[in-house]
């Protein structure tokens, strides 16, 4: 019975290692499902006043494009807030909140 125990403890240690671990990095891919280009895409952990840096840089996501963004910013926060801005009138940008370390993939739809 005591075997028992000590593996179980062992089973709950490795998963609070492996729970924070897995949020240093995240890694999903965003689809853009509409019909417009999506120009900039911000987040920032769930309680910050400020979008970060636009993660995309000097890239767009087209319509029908998927890209793979890795968030390594140090942090052990899973939750995210995100905003997509698109180009021209189309589509009014929107935001949204995930648990990231949850998402492989998030699909922007109109």
């Amino acid at each position: 019975m005591a075997i028992w125990k000590i593996a179980g403890s062992t089973v709950a240690l490795l998963a609070l290692v492996a729970g924070p671990a897995a949020a240093d990095e995240l890694v999903f891919t965003i689809k853009n499902s509409t019909s417009s280009v999506v120009n900039a895409f911000y987040t920032s952990p769930v309680g910050e006043e400020s979008w970060e840096e636009d993660v995309f840089g000097d890239q767009v996501l087209a319509p029908g494009e998927t890209i793979t963004i890795t968030i390594n910013d140090g942090r052990r926060a899973c939750k995210y807030d995100m905003r997509f801005e698109f180009q021209g009138n189309r589509l009014e940008d929107m935001e949204d909140t995930q648990d990231l370390c949850e998402v492989d993939e998030y699909e922007i739809t109109e």
